[in-house]
């Protein structure tokens, strides 16, 4: 019976650094002479797997929608090649990686799981080695056709994770929906939950430039501060307010500054500042306000899910009025439809 194969992605981040004088530094080729020297990559159970470093490991302070495209025709290439891949990537924006590849990869039919470390692989009290061994198992062994992230003994949705701990170990959640898998004594899949596989080839959607931005309601912001915001060309926007979508409405000038946006085309999507909870702009004054201003309802996405959404849906040359809908339906599993509703693929 033939072994399983996964290709590992080296992208850099902490889990291949090297200490240095400087601190942690990723070097090339330090990770793959790592591993190497690990038995567990040689137990039977563990599939046949291949590390690919790319030229210049990145920290992932530096990521941007090119690298993002560079990881997504990676996996293209070799798609046919292997059972599930492991991108090896730095904790800063993985849930930003994890976003937009799940846009990105169009009718992903294999495990596509990030995973990285707080404390470099060759360092004592390494996180590493068990995030690595659990990410690799599982994209060998499960039918998960989604871009996925493990951290800490869960495999979460790529698009509904969160970096949500700098320091501690458990620096991933999923704050509004179930991991899609638990690891323990057993390794639980949550198989009511997966998205369900696609009918067509994998393809990559590569993102364009559009002018996105996001903008973060505060205590004593200005309509000038955010009409200026508004004024810079955008094509959209991720808007921050608080609680269940709700914003300073006294300020009439400010209400104007989004509508007069909207009406232009503009698409501002409105998501919550809390880590848990969706927005329900019917529910207060607040947020009736601002769809009268023309604010779309983001309900539960993340914001990294909003902004990478909004990228995707720019770069498929959309119509406003259609973007507008289309960030309201859930095309990856990314926002919570209506009870009695299954997640699919768009």
């Amino acid at each position: 019976m033939n072994k399983k194969r996964v290709y590992i992605a080296y992208t850099g981040g902490t889990i291949g650094m090297k200490p240095g004088q400087d601190g942690y530094r990723p070097v090339a080729g330090f990770l793959a002479d790592a591993l190497s020297r690990y038995p567990e990559f040689r137990m039977a159970d563990m599939p046949e797997s291949e590390i690919h470093e790319y030229e210049e490991p990145l920290d992932s302070a530096n990521m941007s929608p090119e690298e993002w495209f560079v990881i997504a025709e990676d996996i293209r290439a070799r798609y046919d090649d292997y059972d599930g891949f492991v991108i090896l990537h730095g904790t800063d924006t993985m849930a930003y990686t994890a976003s937009a590849l799940s846009f990105m990869l169009q009718d992903l039919a294999k495990p596509v799981i990030l995973t990285g470390s707080q404390i470099p692989l060759t360092q004592l009290r390494s996180d590493a080695r068990d995030n690595l061994i659990n990410a690799v198992y599982l994209a060998a062994n499960y039918a998960i056709p989604e871009v996925c992230l493990f951290f800490h003994d869960h495999l979460y949705r790529g698009n509904r994770s969160r970096k949500v701990d700098s320091n501690g170990f458990a620096a991933f959640g999923s704050p509004n929906f179930p991991p899609l898998a638990t690891v323990g004594n057993q390794i639980r899949i949550r198989q009511h939950l997966l998205l369900d596989g696609p009918n067509q080839p994998l393809s990559v959607q590569k993102l364009l430039s559009p002018q996105v931005a996001v903008l973060t309601l505060f205590p004593g912001i200005s309509a000038e501060f955010i009409g200026r915001l508004l004024a810079q060309g955008l094509q959209g926007v991720v808007l921050q307010s608080y609680g269940m979508g709700n914003a300073p409405v006294r300020d009439e000038a400010m209400l104007n500054c989004l509508r007069q946006a909207t009406d232009a085309g503009m698409v501002i999507i409105n998501t919550t500042q809390c880590l848990h909870g969706n927005v329900d702009m019917r529910q207060y004054q607040t947020g009736q306000k601002l769809m009268e201003a023309g604010v779309i309802n983001g309900f539960d996405l993340t914001p990294e899910a909003a902004l990478t959404k909004l990228f995707y849906l720019f770069s498929l040359g959309l119509a406003p009025a259609d973007i507008k809908t289309r960030m309201g339906i859930s095309l990856r599993g990314e926002l919570t439809l209506p009870a009695g509703t299954r997640a699919t693929k768009a």
